[in-house]
Formats: structure tokens, sequence, C-alpha cells
């Protein structure tokens, strides 16, 4: 099907530029937000400088556009008063935006931190209680649960994709079960954009095919994308790899630990 005209916040971002370069050629025209200023690269790309923290003008930079793929927002830990700024306020806009506007189809970028204390033993499904390992997590459940109320209030179709390790290539130990290819996020988020309008809301992890994953694949009855990459197949150049793995440690890894939050608190 065609993608008509599809809008990217965040598209100055590391997936909003690979993401950019595949919608370029799919998509009829392609509208690019960013707080940075970008340029057009191509006929059928408008870009627009835009605060997401500023609902009108995202309103006015979203007019036109037949699907939103909302990427923008702070993508690690940070103080809450940013995080609900960035990630939770924008969002808000950008749905508010749709609403409004008569917008189709709405991919909103979650994150698999959503889930980081659930232990590394258990296989990790989308309809599971959240477990955020952290801040960020925090306000990436608040947008999934964004997404639900316009999906289930206004009619609005959305889907909510946790978005594994997006790297080049893996290069630590848990990257074996959470690395998401550039190959794969474009797949996912295409599939996500193109999915028939009776879908109403989806939440599914974005994640490669990795044998060590510890999350669900999507049901392909609700997106039908089969990721294709592997981690394993990096496992020999990463230090580490051979070690056992505890299954009674957080799939967050790292961002679990009190240290990663306590600095981004008030002393």
């Amino acid at each position: 099907m065609s993608l008509g005209t599809v809008a990217v916040t965040g598209a100055a971002g590391t997936i909003g530029s690979v993401v950019r370069e595949v919608l370029r050629g799919e998509a009829g025209r392609l509208i690019l937000l960013d707080r940075l200023p970008l340029q057009p690269e191509a006929e059928n790309e408008v870009t627009h400088t835009v605060d997401l923290r500023d609902g009108a003008a995202v309103e006015s930079a979203l007019a036109g556009a037949d699907r939103v793929l909302h990427l923008g927002g702070v993508a690690d830990e940070a103080p809450m008063a940013d995080l609900l700024e960035a990630n939770v306020l924008g969002t808000h806009h950008v749905l508010e935006a749709a609403r409004r506007t008569g917008i189709e189809r709405v991919v909103l970028a979650g994150s698999n931190r959503v889930t980081g204390f659930y232990a590394t033993g258990h296989l990790t499904g989308p309809q599971e209680p959240v477990r955020p390992d952290g801040l960020y997590g925090v306000s990436k459940a608040a947008v999934e649960a964004l997404g639900r109320l316009y999906a289930d209030k206004f009619g609005l179709s959305v889907v909510c994709l946790r978005i594994g390790s997006f790297e080049a290539v893996p290069t630590e130990p848990r990257h074996l079960a959470t690395w998401l290819s550039p190959r794969d996020a474009v797949g996912y988020f295409r599939a996500a954009l193109a999915a028939p309008p009776a879908l109403r809301f989806v939440i599914a992890y974005a994640v490669s095919a990795n044998s060590r994953r510890f999350w669900e694949l999507p049901d392909p009855s609700e997106l039908a994308y089969a990721p294709v990459d592997n981690a394993e197949r990096h496992a020999a150049d990463i230090p580490g790899a051979d070690l056992p793995v505890d299954p009674a440690v957080p799939q967050g890894g790292a961002y679990a630990l009190p240290e990663f939050t306590l600095k981004h608190l008030r002393p």
C-alpha cells in the first residue's frame, strides 16, 4: 500500500536519519520535524524546526500528514522534569495534533526499558504489567498510556514499538538479547505505518531475531514483520559473550542499577 504523506519527528536523530533515507523513496511526501535545523535532501521532503513542547507548532507542522512516526524526545535517563516535558508532553502534542487534523496512524517510539526489571530468564510479552528500570522507562510507559487513551477515547490508530538496542552491530553481551539492527528497525517501522486501518492499538517489541532474546516477537496478525538479523552472528567479536548469564538478573542490565538513576535525582 502507498504510505501517502508520512511525518517523522526526531528526524535528525540516530534512528530518524536511517528511517528518513528509506521512507523518502516510499512515501509520496515526507514531513521531517526536529528541534535541530534540517535541510530537504529530496524533492518530496519538507522540513520543520519544531520544539515538541510547542503544541501549536507541532500541529502546524503535521498538517497534511496521513501517518506519523514519532521518534522525538529525550532518549535516555534524565531528570524527571525533562522527561515529562520532552517525552510525555511532546507525545501528547503529537497525538492531539493527530486527533485534530485527522491523521490515520500514529507510530510511537516506545522502549524495552518499560519492562527492564523482568528477569533475563523470563520471556516477556507486551501484555504483562510494566516494570520500568528507570525514569526514562517511566516516561515511555506514560507514552504508551497516552497512545492507549487516544485509541480508546478518540479512535486513533496507534502502534507502540518497544525499541531494542539500535546499533549498527551488537557490541556488548546484553546486545546479544536486545539488538535491533537498522534493517530490522526499518522493517518494523514500515510495517507499523502500513498496518491495516482497522488496527486500533498494538504494543510490540521491535527486536531482531536474536537467539538469546527475552522479549516476544510481534503477533504477525497484528504487525506483519518478521525480523531477519540475529546478534548471535556477531557473538565471536563481543568480549564476554561466552560467559553464563544469571537468569535472575534484570533485563535492563546496568540501566536497572540504582546508580544509573540516582545521578539524575536531587541530592
